[in-house]
Parts: C-alpha cells; sequence; structure tokens
C-alpha cells in the first residue's frame, strides 16, 4: 500500500513549484485511422499558441504511416489542450501528420478539412457542429460489454438508455471521470448520457466552429481512451459490436451554418438536404467503416442504401427537429456516421457538400 500511495504522490507531483519546465503530450491519429498514438516531451516554459510549439517527428514504419527505409514523419502542432492527467501547466497537443519534404501523409485527414474550412465562402457561414459520440466499454480479457454476463446476454433493451442502477449502468465513473476531465482540458463537452445497449455510452461535444470540432472530438477520443486504460477496461468504437438485436454505435452530426441559424433558414436546411441527399453514396463512403452492419433500418436507423429525411424522425438519414421547424430556422442531424468515423472527414464533407457544391 505504501508503495502505491508513493506512486500516487509521485503522478501528482506540482512541477511549478521546482521548475519553469511543462511536460507536452504530442498526439496524432495512426495508420488505422482509428488508432491514437501519442508521446511526450519536455518544454522550457508554458506555451498557449500552438504555432509557437517544436515541430516533431516520429518513426511511421511502426504506425503504418511509413517505409522502414524511410521512416521519419513529421508532427506538426495544431491545437493545445490542458492536460488532465499531469495537470498544472502541462498540455495535450493535437498534431496533423507530414512528409519530411512538408507533404500531407495519406492518413492526415485534417489537412484537406481544414483547407475546406478556410475557405471563404465556408468561413463566412460559421458552421457549427455538435456530434454525438457513441462507445462500448468491454470487459478486458473477454472482449465482452460491461455489465454482461460472462459468454451470455443481459435482459433485452429497455430498461439501460439513461438508466440507473447497478442492474442498468455499468462504468458510470469512466464517464464521469472522462466528462470532468474534458472541461478542465477546454474541451465543449456539452453532455453524456448512457444508452440503449447495456455497457454503450455517449458524450457530445459542440457546438463548435469548423476544424475545431474534429480536433476537439480527437482528443476526447484520446482522453477516454487514456481513463479506460486507467480503468482496465477496453474502449471500442466498433459502429455494431454485438449482433443481434442490440443497438449500434453511431456519432450522429449536428450542423447549421449562419443562413440556416437566420430568418428564413428552414428553406436553406431543405436544399442543404437535398444535396446531401444527391450525394448520398459518397457520404456513406467516407462515414465509417464496418457502417453496412449498423445501418440496416432497424435500432433507429435508416437502411443504408436508402436516403430519406423527416422531422423527429429518428428512422431517417437527417433528422430536423420540431423547434427548427416551428421556428423556421435552426439545424439538422446527420445520423448516418458511424461510430468510428474521422470528424474531420464527416465535418468538412457536409461543409463542402452544403455549401460548396454545386448540384
Amino acid at each position: 500500500m505504501e508503495a502505491m500511495s508513493l506512486l500516487s504522490d509521485l503522478l501528482n507531483l506540482d512541477l511549478s513549484d521546482s521548475t519553469e519546465k511543462i511536460i507536452a503530450e504530442y498526439i496524432w491519429v495512426g495508420g488505422s485511422g482509428m488508432d491514437i498514438r501519442s508521446k511526450a516531451r519536455t518544454l522550457p516554459e508554458p506555451v498557449s499558441d500552438p504555432s509557437k510549439l517544436p515541430k516533431w517527428n516520429y518513426d511511421g514504419s511502426s504506425t503504418g504511416q511509413a517505409p522502414g527505409e524511410d521512416s521519419e514523419v513529421i508532427l506538426y502542432p495544431q491545437a493545445i489542450f490542458k492536460d488532465p492527467f499531469r495537470r498544472g501547466n502541462n498540455i495535450l497537443v493535437m498534431c496533423d501528420c507530414y512528409t519530411p519534404a512538408g507533404e500531407p501523409i495519406p492518413t492526415n485527414k485534417r489537412y484537406n478539412a481544414a483547407k475546406i474550412f478556410s475557405r471563404p465562402d465556408v468561413a463566412a457561414e460559421e458552421t457549427w457542429y455538435g456530434i454525438e459520440q457513441e462507445y462500448t466499454l468491454l470487459q478486458k480479457d473477454v472482449n465482452w460489454p460491461l455489465g454482461w454476463p460472462t459468454g451470455g446476454y443481459p435482459g433485452p433493451q429497455g430498461p439501460y438508455y439513461c438508466g440507473v442502477g447497478a442492474d442498468k449502468s455499468f462504468g458510470r465513473d469512466i464517464v464521469d471521470s472522462h466528462y470532468k476531465a474534458c472541461l478542465y482540458a477546454g474541451i465543449d463537452i456539452s453532455g453524456i448520457n448512457g444508452e440503449v445497449m447495456p455497457g454503450q455510452w455517449e458524450f457530445q461535444v459542440g457546438p463548435a466552429v469548423g476544424i475545431s470540432a474534429g480536433d476537439q472530438l480527437w482528443v476526447a477520443r484520446y482522453i477516454l481512451e487514456r481513463i479506460t486504460e486507467i480503468a482496465g477496461v477496453v474502449l471500442s468504437f466498433d459502429p455494431k459490436p454485438i449482433q443481434g438485436d442490440w443497438n449500434g454505435a453511431g456519432a450522429h452530426t449536428n450542423y447549421s451554418t449562419k443562413s440556416m441559424r437566420s430568418d428564413g433558414g428552414y428553406e436553406v436546411i431543405k436544399k442543404a438536404i437535398e444535396k446531401l441527399g444527391l450525394r448520398h453514396k459518397e457520404h456513406i463512403a467516407a462515414y465509417g467503416e464496418g457502417n453496412e452492419r449498423r445501418l440496416t433500418g432497424r435500432h433507429e436507423t435508416a437502411d443504408i442504401n436508402n436516403f430519406q429525411w423527416g422531422v423527429a424522425n429518428r428512422g431517417a438519414s437527417i433528422r430536423v427537429g420540431r423547434d427548427t421547424e416551428k421556428n423556421g430556422k435552426g439545424y439538422f442531424e446527420d445520423r448516418r456516421p458511424a461510430s468510428n468515423m474521422d470528424p474531420y472527414v464527416v465535418t468538412s464533407m457536409i461543409a463542402e457538400t452544403t455549401i460548396l457544391w454545386k448540384s
């Protein structure tokens, strides 16, 4: 016990008493497009502007992002968050990845998204995003959801969504730690809830503007992955972790532009939805791996091959809220993205289709 408490004392050491130096944890997306990698370095003093941070490099041949004979990948710091694990002046740094010659590597989805968001017609529309990230917590050695009997199934869905109680809610300590850690880090996390399938949860990030929605969601995922690591629980973003009569996991993306939020916005929304319908196949192809297992037309989804929208309809591809219809302006929800989608791809593609694309 004494050793454990000494360890925890050391982990919680406040460095600011003894040194100006800080620790910066550089975070990036690995070769699979879903694996989050990170490593830390010491900086001489606190930094609040990403452009003042040094670039860094890593071995891309070990992350599936470069060949062994030319393995160096360069990290460009893009966004800074406070580090909820080390606290003090220490920081988390979201980076994207380039070749030594300065070309974005193929898995760098941020680069193209930032280009779209910096287009004057997109920037003028102040695109807002609210992303609902669903995920499943799994028992470590059996890869079976938290709270489920080993090799067996719990009672059918119904009591678990926003449920409370030891027989309905599994992993709340992880969820609440994550909620507070995100607020501490400076992420615009706007809520959490228990989901329809037991062991499944959701957090929401937003409203966030443009490229920052992607930065914030990736760092929120990173923080969650770190907390589950501490708790000895496995985090899954699989869109359909359990086959059968169980809900899948999505990343519903709520979206509005300045024109949609202004008077007469409902007409702008309807035009935008029409464009999204015309590019349905392209969007589905970019909305996450394995999504066909989730978008079956059951369990609050629309069939993957059919595009439909409706007011307050959770079986539609795009849902418009009753308030938006009533007020004649507001936002809509794209229900198609899977839980393992890349937020850089999804947010920028929605902006591109609704603002830049000419049908």
